[in-house]
């Protein structure tokens, strides 16, 4: 093992770890604001309004979104490895961060004095209702658009300077503040309006925190314009702009969903919110641990010209074959406890028992997308390490073609209701990470082989998993404890026992990746 492979698997456990804490306070956020407001009208409006915000401080300025990502593809071309912030760099961060607070000041202003034109787009087929306190949130959190932007930046610089423990533990801000808001409020929050307010505050913090981290490193605010002749600034606008369309094109499959879901019962949106969020959580921390530290690298790489193409390969195959390894267990376990960890985390208060199958219904069908979407989050680095954000653009556009169809499909002719929704998402994500691999040969010739002959045995090994987890299942069923116990006891035992089958069946196929895991416990 070389040194920068043992360099990427520090960093990937190390980001595991800062995730891992993250993802547990948004989990008690989400534990909280379930508690208070179950699956309501309020909950609804709040997670209606949440989306364009989300799409700022999460899908463009979060791992992997835009602005990370063009910071990362081009500044760390130009940091080469002694990481020095010199005059240049420092005028080029100050462009590229001036030119976006402006860009997206504007659209914060347009978008709190348009809040009810915005939502009744989005929810048109919502009661007037709802889209008036989803109206009222929206207003509330406008400013969020204008913080994402400058936290992907920031993210991405932190990144470069492989500062990976503050741009991955500061989404505990936004958590942390909307649980104690909201605890203060104690349920006396007849409209969400503390929580869309606490939200607001909790991204400020976010920005708030990494902040003198980046000004510690060398970079320096000094606002200008210096557009013309600046070439490194064109490189950024080239991937970026695409890379926000797509990003945005994304964004607006989410927009379909919540169209179809204004369709059907009430809390259906927040049944999907919980379960894309509870999906995040294990598939998340894996993409953000080994993407951080690979995305650099293949930039890095790729800058250095075909010499280095067969690195980019390996590295490419080692991170998505580890990736696909543990996600499988991931997809046994939520399809054989999905129902007993919702009802343990979230049945309480103001979340009851229709609201559990309701989010376990939607998480079950969303975990077969958990396959194809770390193929796809990965595959995309390779393109922006390439400088090519055009050719997911494109496949984006197709994507939201099938997103409504499936969505009409499967929502309003064959009456899946919300498992139709999340089940559309799967076969998305699916057609977006095929098409992406196969256009892939134009930039660079992956070797596939290797990779999914691994996965093969990775999914035989899975199945034969899934069937012995499904017994043990049965006879957890069996038992009589406290509905508290018996979950805890069913989903810590199906857990020991699925990793301890699916490891064992992999060591027993000599499936590479189960072999190196052996050897490294033996070694540690």
């Amino acid at each position: 093992m070389n040194n920068e492979t043992g360099g990427i698997l520090k960093a990937a456990w190390l980001i595991a770890l800062v995730t891992i804490a993250s993802k547990l306070m948004g989990f008690v956020r989400d534990m909280v604001v379930a508690n208070y407001y179950g699956a309501t009208m309020i909950s609804d409006a709040y997670f209606y309004a949440l989306q364009i915000p989300s799409l700022a401080i999460i899908i463009l300025g979060g791992v992997g979104g835009p602005f990370h990502s063009a910071v990362v593809a081009v500044f760390s071309k130009l940091l080469g490895n002694d990481f020095n912030v010199d005059e240049k760099i420092n005028r080029l961060y100050n462009t590229f961060l001036t030119i976006t607070f402006l860009f997206f000041a504007i659209i914060a202003i347009a978008g709190f004095f348009f809040a009810d034109k915005i939502m009744g787009i989005i929810i048109s087929a919502g009661s007037p209702e709802l889209i008036n306190l989803a109206s009222q949130h929206f207003k509330i959190m406008s400013p969020i658009i204008l913080v994402g932007g400058i936290i992907g930046i920031y993210y991405g610089l932190l990144v470069c300077h492989k500062k990976y423990i503050l741009p991955n533990l500061s989404p505990m801000m936004l958590s942390l503040t909307v649980i104690i808001s909201v605890f203060i409020a104690g349920g006396k929050d007849n409209f969400g309006i503390v929580l869309a307010s606490a939200t607001l505050l909790g991204a400020i913090a976010q920005l708030a925190l990494q902040l003198p981290a980046v000004r510690n490193i060398g970079y320096k605010l000094k606002p200008n314009f210096d557009l013309i002749n600046n070439p490194q600034f064109k490189n950024i606008l080239e991937l970026l702009f695409p890379a926000i369309l797509s990003s945005t094109i994304g964004q607006i499959g989410i927009y379909v969903d919540m169209f179809f879901a204004s369709t059907l019962q009430e809390g259906a949106w927040t049944s999907v919110v919980f379960a894309n969020r509870i999906f995040q959580f294990p598939v998340g921390i894996l993409v953000t641990a080994f993407l951080v530290p690979l995305f650099p690298l293949f930039s890095r790489l790729a800058g250095q010209g075909e010499s280095k193409y067969q690195e980019i390969r390996d590295y490419f195959n080692k991170g998505v074959g580890v990736l696909l390894f543990a996600s499988i267990p991931i997809i046994i376990l939520i399809l054989l406890v999905a129902k007993d960890g919702v009802s343990l985390v979230f049945e309480r208060g103001a979340f009851n028992s229709n609201a559990v199958l309701m989010v376990t219904e939607a998480l079950c069908f969303l975990s077969f997308s958990i396959l194809p979407y770390v193929f796809r989050d990965s595959i995309t680095r390779i393109y922006y390490a390439f400088n090519d954000s055009k050719t997911p653009f494109v496949i984006a556009l197709y994507a939201i073609v099938l997103k409504v169809f499936l969505n009409w499909l499967l929502i309003l002719k064959l009456n899946m209701g919300i498992a139709g929704i999340t089940l559309s998402t799967s076969f998305v994500t699916l057609f977006n990470a095929t098409i992406l691999g196969m256009l892939i040969h134009k930039k660079i010739k992956l070797d596939f082989g290797i990779l999914f002959f691994n996965f093969g045995k990775m999914l035989v090994s899975g199945f034969l998993t899934f069937f012995v987890c499904l017994f043990a299942c049965k006879y957890f069923d069996t038992l009589n404890f406290s509905k508290y116990m018996f979950e805890s006891l069913k989903i810590a035992g199906i857990m020991i026992l699925c990793l301890l089958t699916y490891s064992g069946l992999n060591i027993m196929f000599r499936m590479e990746y189960a072999g190196e895991l052996l050897n490294r416990i033996r070694r540690k």
